[in-house]
């Protein structure tokens, strides 16, 4: 038996499975078909550090952190015949699927994105659940790392789960509607739903941890040596809000919040991700619940007004001069919307924080520094639309 992690080569799954790896004697596989290399370059844009080949990643390993379980297999999981010998071969005892298009922006960009980004999504999700069941797995704890945008922003607070829905004196708990707001949000919605069918159909305990928007540059085991470091992606395309702030405070230019920037999003970081995973990853079986069970994979809500002043903070202990400007909006949102997100559940599974948001925004400060000939002169990456005004 082992344990998979699809996605191995991404900014989470990387980290996630060399984590897992030093924490067992089990074998942890990497399954990837390196896309997110190519989606990125397409874009005209490049990881801020430098990411070397999985080889040297997994040779690193073994010097490093003296771990001889981790392997990788490359391969595309929306092709079911790869899938099912890959189960076949590996009988995993546990998924953990990171592998995904992840990007809003870049579904959006034209219809063949978005279909890509469906197709790409939702088809290897199906895949996997299917291959589990007919492959006889049905034991397997499935964990996938969904979104918390799949929630959009209601006007009232978000649960961990189902909601509960009252009608003529009945109440029930439901699933929670998606209201998400783009095409990829939209998969991890499909998947969402996918996945309870899967647990209701065919009995596989699943874990839908849904991710907030995540910062940071390390963890522990990835700081240990330049070979083992995750990729870090800045631009429009692939790079969350604050890692475009700590880019454009490197590159100095003013951190653009959008209109009043009092709107609260869900926030974790790497590090408290990746612990997140691993726990569920390495569960007992005989202690882990076999239902359909979601975790709202954040630490808590934090607006774009006070992660820009964060940010500009930090960078003045590097000595970077950095404004915060509000810009029109030229987003239909509410810009004062005070999102609630309940995150018992998630929060009891790691303990406590491991990273606050300012720490973290230190670590992406001094990597950017480290590495600003990737950022200064390239500001296309990170600000299209600020240079088309």
């Amino acid at each position: 038996m082992s344990i998979l992690v699809t996605g191995g080569d991404g900014y989470i799954g990387w980290p996630t499975g060399l984590r897992i790896a030093t924490q067992t004697d089990e074998r942890v596989v990497l399954v990837d078909n390196f896309a997110r290399r190519e989606w990125v370059e397409s874009v005209g844009s490049t990881s801020a550090q430098p990411i070397v080949s999985i080889d040297e990643r997994l040779a690193a390993t073994r010097e490093v952190h003296g771990v001889e379980n981790l392997s990788f297999v490359e391969g595309d999981l929306t092709e079911r015949s790869f899938v099912d010998e890959l189960l076949a071969v590996h009988e995993p005892a546990t998924v953990v699927h990171t592998a995904a298009q992840p990007s809003a922006p870049y579904s959006q960009l034209n219809g063949e994105r978005a279909n890509y980004t469906q197709h790409n999504n939702m088809q290897a999700t199906r895949n996997l659940v299917w291959g589990l069941h007919e492959a006889g797995l049905s034991e397997t704890h499935f964990i996938e790392t969904t979104t918390t945008g799949v929630y959009g922003a209601p006007e009232f607070p978000i649960p961990e789960g189902g909601a509960v829905m009252e009608h003529e004196g009945n109440r029930d708990s439901v699933p929670f509607p998606a209201m998400a707001g783009s095409w990829y949000h939209l998969t991890k919605s499909h998947d969402a739903a996918n996945l309870r069918l899967a647990n209701t159909q065919f009995g596989l305990p699943i874990s839908d941890v849904r991710t907030a928007i995540t910062y940071g540059t390390e963890t522990t085991e990835t700081s240990a040596d330049e070979r083992l470091r995750t990729r870090f992606d800045f631009d429009y395309y692939f790079g969350v809000v604050a890692h475009r702030f700590c880019a454009q405070a490197i590159a100095g230019y003013p951190l653009t919040v959008y209109g009043k920037g009092e709107q609260r999003k869900p926030f974790v970081s790497l590090e408290d991700a990746v612990e997140g995973l691993t726990r569920l990853a390495l569960d007992d079986s005989d202690t882990r619940p076999d239902e359909h069970v979601v975790y709202n994979q954040t630490t808590r809500p934090i607006s774009i007004v006070e992660m820009a002043d964060t940010i500009a903070n930090v960078a003045g202990e590097f000595d970077l001069d950095v404004d915060v400007t509000h810009v029109e909006n030229p987003r239909q949102e509410d810009e004062t919307h005070q999102m609630e997100i309940e995150n018992d559940r998630y929060m009891s599974l790691i303990g406590e924080q491991r990273q606050s948001f300012e720490s973290g925004v230190r670590d992406i400060v001094a990597t950017l520094i480290e590495h600003r000939e990737t950022i200064v002169g390239h500001e296309d990456r990170f600000l299209p639309d600020v240079l088309e005004e």
